[in-house]
């Protein structure tokens, strides 16, 4: 598991895997290195959308048809800030970039941006995140608590959130009801 960088890569929750927060959950990893990783749920609407979130925020939502776009539980990590998953990847003041065209950004200025221009046309906006610190996540994935699998563009944006985790299970050829709650070692 040494050197192991799941960047770019969907990280699905085992059936035994019992914490609450991630039972049954699509992470999107937006980083991982030696220090740890950081990662989005992103098929875990929560109860309010876009709408909801700018009128708490202050923002005018100008892009009427954004409105209902869901806001997500992202993990338990800071649920009192916001991230954006967004394709293109673009310049923000506060924005990692993932790969050549998905980025996370933290500030408010992409949020602006998609009230007031509906761009980054392609977003999943979040509130807290997931992180793992160093090796915690490697633990993990030695317990079997989580497959892996490159994530995809389309999953993530084109795809409703009740679709995702499927998706991205068919890539491994496989279904949830094929998965053991029982990790066996050789």
């Amino acid at each position: 598991m040494d050197n192991v960088n799941l960047t770019d890569n969907f990280l699905i929750a085992m059936p035994a895997l019992e914490d609450p927060y991630f039972s049954n959950a699509l992470v999107y990893i937006c980083e991982h290195n030696e220090n740890g990783a950081l990662g989005i749920i992103v098929n875990r609407p929560i109860d309010m959308d876009l709408a909801g979130l700018f009128e708490k925020i202050d923002i005018k939502l100008e892009q009427a048809a954004l409105s209902g776009l869901p806001v997500y539980f992202g993990g338990p990590v800071q649920l009192d800030r916001g991230f954006v998953l967004h394709r293109p990847l673009g310049h923000w003041q506060s924005t990692m970039a993932i790969n050549a065209e998905v980025g996370l950004t933290s500030s408010r200025d992409v949020l602006a941006a998609v009230a007031k221009d509906g761009l980054p046309s392609e977003i999943i906006v979040s509130l807290g995140y997931s992180g793992w610190d160093a090796g915690q996540l490697e633990e993990e994935l030695a317990q079997n608590s989580w497959l892996t699998v490159p994530a995809r563009s389309d999953i993530l944006f084109d795809l409703p959130p009740e679709e995702r985790l499927p998706a991205a299970m068919q890539k491994l050829g496989i279904s949830f009801s094929q998965l053991s709650d029982v990790a066996g070692h050789a």
